[in-house]
């Protein structure tokens, strides 16, 4: 990391040589000032979809990646209607400090323990 005339540190060789290069032709420039968020394209394929479409995802395991995918698909599809069943809801995630059912109902999810609920079966189609 070097360095410039300012004492403006760059990540690369070629970053500081280009800065040096519009100091010296006196063009204006500001250097990693600004954040621009972005979503991955990505694609998920559910576990189960039931008749009435709701989701279902069978988790022994849920990992944090996801977590953070599952929050990632419920900002930009909310119209899904994705549910958890669980091996253990009271079992925390990987390096997390709440457990499955706390992380569920923070992030407005269903869930349930083993086995489909049978009122969630009969349910109609949204």
């Amino acid at each position: 990391m070097k360095q410039n005339s300012l004492g403006q540190t760059f990540r690369s060789n070629f970053e500081y040589e280009f800065a040096e290069d519009l100091i010296m032709r006196g063009v204006h420039y500001e250097y990693e000032t600004t954040r621009v968020d972005y979503e991955q394209k990505r694609f998920y394929k559910p576990d189960f979809v039931l008749d009435n479409g709701i989701i279902i995802e069978t988790k022994g395991y849920f990992y944090s990646d996801d977590r953070t995918k599952h929050k990632l698909i419920k900002k930009q599809h909310p119209d899904l209607d994705i549910r958890f069943i669980f091996m253990n809801p009271d079992a925390k995630g990987q390096a997390s400090k709440v457990t499955n059912a706390e992380w569920c109902k923070k992030n407005g999810f269903k869930y349930a323990r083993m086995r489909l609920p049978k009122e969630w079966a009969n349910e109609k189609n949204n």
